[in-house]
């Protein structure tokens, strides 16, 4: 590393840490260090930060709220950027648009959208994670999808250089998007519809009630492990090719939706990703259907 990390301790103080343990920022609640861990106070200290990063020529992991990502046991090389609570606001910009930051709950803007008598975002409340995430990869579910609400997106790219893209100028599909990797997700627009207030609680709790019956909570899982096919679910093939009962040590596959694996208490990461490995290998020997992961694997092997 041509810039030493006391150099950069120098310039970004306590927002910057050396081996930080990952594991606090994964729901799964597993992964090892990071190389070096910074977590801006705003976006001019993250833009500085990004020019100085770009001379190092080091790989920079990006972490959202950690709901979909499984951090492997030996950690992250290079730098790990977190954006914090400074990233995280909401404001209504006018009767039917919200600009929110990328670190905001994807909760919390459900319930903003229904304080403030707008719907179209109930579906947002069964969604774990934030916003800059959900927009990566297009986070949806019950016909709902994040790209049909937004508007732009507020971006930074590797040189520190901030701009807006209007959503007609991404590519959205399901579970994912075009967005250029090495651009880091600040802000978005969103828009709903207005609506009595009392027809968005009903749904949104429609919406919530539907998830508890279907899905496991209170447990260490990073919600769906594989992304659904064309034709089925992927709950269903898991089911239908008898993966229901699989585990590799502490890992599991959860009683109450197979296709939310489960960290029993002290699994590995290791353990998660050869049960994924396993649960994949036995769907396409039964089924010749390949399952592509939907939760997302950083770090070293």
């Amino acid at each position: 590393m041509s810039l030493k990390f006391d150099e950069l301790k120098k310039i970004y103080g306590d927002n910057i840490y050396k081996n930080e343990i990952l594991s606090k920022y994964s729901w799964f609640n597993l992964g090892g260090p990071s190389e070096i861990f910074f977590r801006p106070n705003s976006v001019a200290q993250l833009s500085s930060f990004l020019q100085e990063i770009k001379k190092t020529k080091n790989k920079t992991t990006i972490i959202g709220a950690g709901s979909n990502t499984l951090i492997r046991d030996s950690g992250v090389k290079g730098v790990t950027i977190k954006l914090g609570s400074k990233f995280s606001f909401l404001n209504l910009i006018n009767n039917d648009t919200i600009h929110a930051g990328a670190a905001t709950l994807d909760k919390k803007i459900s319930n903003f959208a229904k304080d403030n008598s707008l719907s179209n975002f109930e579906f947002l409340s069964c969604i774990p994670g934030s916003l800059g995430g959900g927009i990566v990869m297009n986070s949806g579910c019950y016909e709902n999808e994040i790209s049909k609400i937004l508007v732009s997106v507020e971006v930074i790219d590797e040189n520190g250089k901030i701009f807006e893209i209007e959503k007609d100028k991404i590519n959205f599909f399901y579970r994912g998007c075009d967005l250029p990797d090495n651009f880091i997700i600040l802000s978005a627009k969103l828009k709903g519809l207005k609506l009595d207030k009392s027809k968005i609680e009903k749904k949104q709790s429609e919406f919530i009630k539907k998830k508890e019956q279907s899905q496991p909570s209170q447990i260490k899982t990073c919600g769906s492990t594989f992304k659904n096919t064309k034709n089925y679910k992927a709950w269903e093939l898991i089911k239908k090719s008898n993966c229901e009962k699989m585990f590799v040590g502490k890992a599991k596959i959860s009683q109450k939706h197979c296709n939310f694996f489960v960290n029993e208490g002290n699994a590995k990461a290791t353990e998660i990703e050869q049960l994924i490995h396993k649960t994949k290998e036995q769907v396409f020997k039964k089924t010749g259907i390949k399952l592509e992961l939907e939760i997302k694997i950083i770090g070293e092997r």
